[in-house]
């Protein structure tokens, strides 16, 4: 590509725990890797929120807080709490106390993974319907995947059952989302009409962002409320498009925004060559179907010693493998360009995950180059 894109781009980091390494190795990457993208000229830095998996990004406001002390412009947040197993006045005290100590470089973004785990042990998921393989405008857009055996597992029960207090039900998502906008604002009034303020938290600069995966509750959620919406192609390849198509057509203005504004993730992995990315990223599939298959994130596995999937492990997660875009800067900058243009997105967030920290660093650089991000530029 080399030339200027218009487009942002961002950063999801997941603090993956490499095979052979531990949590706090994962950490000092995590800041390293910041420190590195600001320079690079990456407009934000993302981390999610995981539990009792081998990714370091279980408690995100106490690491945003960590990154954006490590760090000086480049916007930190969430990508994105939990609202299922978290409380909208913990969720702006923390991010409002985060706010007044890196004013207007914060940004809270919220997803309703916890509730989506209660509806599928509550054999209330949706199912997908089945469809083909799609290519539209050049982009991949397989078959949805259908989480619902994964949510309902005894491990996914289990995890789900520590994350509340013992009898707890998670409240409506839309109703915390409005929540949180009215403790922000200053206007929450509890049942039976007695006001309430966060401090810290009212009146704090945050972003406030929606995650999708899917056009469902939180695409149209979004759009009605007038926020910003991150659609999850890294996650959910085979509904993205729909999601943001979704958000669109439900979008009202807002005193946020007065017209759509959509961050659409990737997963990429970029080397001097197309070989060398595709060795870099050959454990991929392993990680994947380690999550897929109910067993949580394993320690990400080491290329050298890792034999190929199975036939079997292979078509559990073959949608995730075909959609990440792997290579050199032409062509992984490419393939990103075919995502932008295809759901006309705002800004893309990538997540590259490798088995070795230097090598993340450098598909990172690599990516910053070819996209023509002005600080690699001018470098």
């Amino acid at each position: 590509m080399n030339a200027v894109n218009p487009v942002p781009l961002s950063v999801l980091d997941l603090s993956p725990v490499s095979e052979g390494s531990s949590v706090p190795e994962a950490l000092r990457n995590t800041l390293d890797l910041a420190r590195h993208v600001e320079a690079w000229g990456y407009k934000r830095y993302w981390v999610a929120e995981h539990h009792f998996v081998a990714v370091a990004s279980s408690a995100p406001d106490v690491l945003i807080g960590a990154i954006a002390a490590a760090t000086r412009t480049i916007r930190v947040g969430a990508a994105a709490v939990q609202l299922g197993h978290n409380t909208a006045i913990g969720v702006v005290e923390s991010f409002g106390t985060l706010d007044v100590l890196y004013p207007g470089r914060i940004d809270l973004g919220l997803g309703r993974s916890g509730q989506r785990r209660a509806e599928a042990l509550a054999g209330a998921a949706p199912e997908p319907a089945p469809r083909a393989t799609e290519i539209r405008d050049g982009l991949i857009i397989p078959p949805p995947f259908s989480p619902a055996k994964l949510l309902s597992s005894s491990r996914s029960a289990a995890s789900f059952g520590i994350l509340q207090q013992p009898g707890a039900q998670s409240p409506d998502f839309a109703q915390q989302v409005e929540d949180i906008l009215a403790f922000l604002d200053g206007t929450y009034t509890a049942p039976g009409g007695t006001e309430l303020h966060a401090s810290p938290g009212e009146g704090a600069d945050l972003e406030l962002w929606v995650f999708g995966s899917s056009a469902g509750p939180s695409a149209e959620l979004a759009g009605r409320l007038g926020l910003p919406f991150g659609a999850n192609y890294h996650v959910s390849p085979g509904t993205t498009v729909e999601a943001v198509e979704a958000y669109r057509a439900a979008f009202r203005p807002s005193s946020i925004l007065r017209k759509p504004y959509v961050v659409v993730s990737a997963d990429a992995v970029v080397a001097d060559d197309d070989a060398t990315a595709r060795e870099l990223a050959s454990t991929y599939g392993h990680w994947t179907h380690s999550i897929r298959s109910g067993h949580g994130a394993i320690p990400y596995p080491n290329p050298d010693t890792t034999p190929p999937l199975t036939d079997e492990e292979r078509a559990l997660v073959d949608d995730r493998i075909v959609t990440q875009f792997v290579g050199s800067p032409s062509t992984v900058a490419e393939r990103l360009d075919t995502l932008r243009r295809v759901t006309d997105a705002d800004e893309l967030v990538v997540t590259s995950v490798t088995h070795g920290h230097e090598d993340r660093l450098r598909s990172y650089e690599l990516l910053a180059r070819e996209w023509g991000l002005a600080r690699v530029r001018a470098a």
